[in-house]
C-alpha cells in the first residue's frame, strides 16, 4: 500500500506515490454531532472508583505513598500500583496518578528505611486554620533522601513509561499532596538544587507517559526552579479559582499570572505537552451552574480557553447525582477541553481495477492537540455489519492544532478480502489499552454501519 499524508493546501507526496488530483471532484461533507463526553485521554476526572458512574469519563486519578512503593534502597514494592492500574483499567479508564512523601492529615510516607536511617522529619500545624491536620515533611536537602528519590523515579519509568494504562503521571514526592509547596511553612520546602535533581530524573525516565508539573517557573522565580525548558506539562490546581490572571499583585500565583511570568515557552508548552489540574474543592460543581453561586469562581469556558487545558480533577460531578442542566452545561465544557476531531469531508475514488483511494479532512475544534500516535485503521465494512478487511493508516493525530483549517489526509489501497462485495469504507483510532475507550470522531456516523468505526461513504 502506497501512502501519503498532506497539510491542506500544502500536499506532499512520499517518493513512489501516485499523483492525486490537486482538486477532487465533490468529496463528501461528514455530518457534525457532539462528540463523546469520554472521549479518552480528556475531560473531568474522579478520584478512582468514587461514584464514577455519575458522569462520562475516561481518567481516573489516584494518590500513593512513598513508602508503600519504595521499600529499601533499590529495592520496590510495585504491587499496590500494579492493583490501582489493574482497578481502574478495568472500568475501561486510563489512570492519572501521583506519589508523595508529605499529606496534611496522614501518616509520612517517608519510607521507613530512611526514617531508621535518620533522615529528619518536621512535625507541623498551620496554625491559621481552625482544625488544622498535622504536617510531616521530611528534610529534602538529605542526600539519601534525594539520591533515593532520583532511584525511584528511574525505576518508576523503567517500569511505567509507555504502560498504556497510565494516561498522565503528576511529578508529585516534593511538598505537601506531592504539590512542590509546603506553606506556610516555605523555609521546609526542597531548594532549587534539590528540584533541579528531581526534575532532571523525570526527563530521564519518562518520554512516553506525559509528565506534568504543579509549577511554571522562570529562573528567577523565587523558591522553584526554572521549568519552562524542560519537556514537562503544567496542571493548575486551583481550576477555575486561581486561573485567570487578574493583574493583581496578591493574585501573581495564579496559573495564567505564573505561566506568563515563566516566559513564552511555557505560555506555548501546550502545543506540545498537555496541561491538566483539579477545579479548586470550594467550587466542586457549582462550578457549571448557570451562575454560579461562590463569589471567586471564574468562568469555567474562559478558563478551558486559555489554559488548552485537557482534563481536571473534580468532585462535584460525581459525589452525587446531579440535575440534569447542570449535566448538560458540564457536558458542553468538557466537549471543548483539550481536543475535539471531526472529520469535515471524504472523498473515496476508485484507483485501478481492485484499488481504491481516499481522502479526508480533519478539523481539530477543541483546545489542544492530542498528544499520543494511537493507531488508525480503515476497514471495509459489509451490509451486516461485518469487517472484511482493514488497512493501517499512516496518519497520525497526534500534534494537529485547534484550527479552522482543515489537515489533508491521503492514501490509496488494494482491495483483497472484499472485493466484489458492497462495502462501507470507515475509519477508527485504536487505544493501546485492551478495552480502554475509543477515541471518536464529532460525526453522526459513528458506529452506523459497525461499532467502532466512523463510515466516510461506500466503496467504489
Amino acid at each position: 500500500m502506497t501512502l501519503f499524508t498532506a497539510r491542506w493546501l500544502l500536499p506532499t507526496l512520499l517518493a513512489g506515490t501516485a499523483i492525486f488530483p490537486t482538486a477532487l471532484a465533490a468529496p463528501v461533507r461528514m455530518e457534525p454531532a457532539d462528540s463523546p463526553v469520554d472521549n479518552p485521554l480528556k475531560g473531568l476526572v474522579p478520584y478512582a472508583g468514587k461514584s464514577a458512574e455519575r458522569f462520562p469519563h475516561s481518567l481516573e486519578f489516584d494518590y500513593l505513598p512513598l513508602a508503600k512503593l519504595l521499600t529499601g534502597p533499590g529495592q520496590y514494592n510495585w504491587q499496590p500500583l500494579d492493583d490501582k492500574l489493574v482497578e481502574i483499567s478495568g472500568r475501561s479508564c486510563q489512570a492519572v496518578f501521583r506519589i508523595w512523601l508529605e499529606y496534611p492529615g496522614q501518616a509520612s510516607g517517608l519510607p521507613d528505611y530512611l526514617a531508621k536511617a535518620g533522615v529528619k522529619v518536621t512535625e507541623w500545624k498551620d496554625d491559621k486554620e481552625k482544625t488544622p491536620p498535622e504536617n510531616f515533611t521530611p528534610d529534602y536537602e538529605d542526600e539519601r533522601l534525594v539520591a533515593a528519590l532520583e532511584g525511584f523515579i528511574a525505576a518508576l519509568g523503567q517500569r511505567y513509561d509507555g504502560d498504556a494504562r497510565v494516561g498522565f503521571l503528576t511529578a508529585g514526592l516534593l511538598g505537601m499532596w506531592g504539590e512542590w509547596h509546603t506553606y506556610p511553612r516555605t523555609e521546609l520546602f526542597a531548594s532549587k538544587r534539590t528540584q533541579e535533581r528531581i526534575l532532571a530524573a523525570y526527563e530521564r525516565a519518562f518520554h512516553r507517559v506525559p509528565v506534568l508539573l504543579r509549577y511554571p517557573a522562570a529562573p528567577e522565580t523565587s523558591g522553584l526552579a526554572a521549568t519552562a525548558h524542560r519537556p514537562f506539562g503544567y496542571h493548575d490546581d486551583s481550576f477555575a479559582w486561581g486561573t485567570l490572571d487578574t493583574g493583581r499583585k496578591a493574585d501573581s500565583w495564579f496559573y495564567l499570572a505564573a505561566l506568563k511570568a515563566a516566559g513564552p515557552l511555557a505560555v506555548e508548552r501546550w502545543k506540545t505537552h498537555p496541561i491538566g489540574g483539579e477545579i479548586r474543592p470550594e467550587v466542586w460543581g457549582l462550578i457549571f451552574d448557570e451562575k454560579p453561586a461562590h463569589k471567586q469562581a471564574q468562568d469555567f469556558a474562559a478558563c478551558v480557553c486559555a489554559t488548552h487545558v485537557s482534563w481536571v480533577m473534580d468532585s462535584g460531578m460525581f459525589r452525587e447525582k446531579s440535575d440534569p442542566a447542570r449535566v448538560g452545561r458540564a457536558s458542553t465544557q468538557v466537549r471543548r477541553m483539550g481536543y475535539d476531531f471531526r472529520i469535515a469531508t471524504a472523498d473515496i475514488t476508485r484507483r485501478g481495477e481492485h484499488g481504491a483511494a481516499v481522502v479526508v479532512e480533519i478539523l481539530n475544534q477543541g483546545v489542544a492537540p492530542f498528544y499520543q500516535d494511537w493507531r488508525l485503521e480503515l476497514g471495509a465494512i459489509a451490509a451486516d455489519g461485518t469487517v472484511l478487511e482493514s488497512w493501517p493508516a499512516q496518519w497520525t493525530l497526534r500534534g494537529i492544532q485547534p484550527s479552522e483549517i482543515p489537515t489533508r489526509w491521503a492514501t490509496q489501497f488494494e482491495r483483497t478480502a472484499s472485493r466484489g462485495r458492497a462495502c462501507t469504507l470507515a475509519l477508527r483510532v485504536v487505544n493501546p489499552m485492551p478495552g480502554g475507550k475509543r477515541l471518536r470522531f464529532a460525526n453522526a456516523a459513528e458506529d452506523r454501519d459497525a461499532k467502532g468505526w466512523l463510515s466516510l461513504g461506500p466503496l467504489p
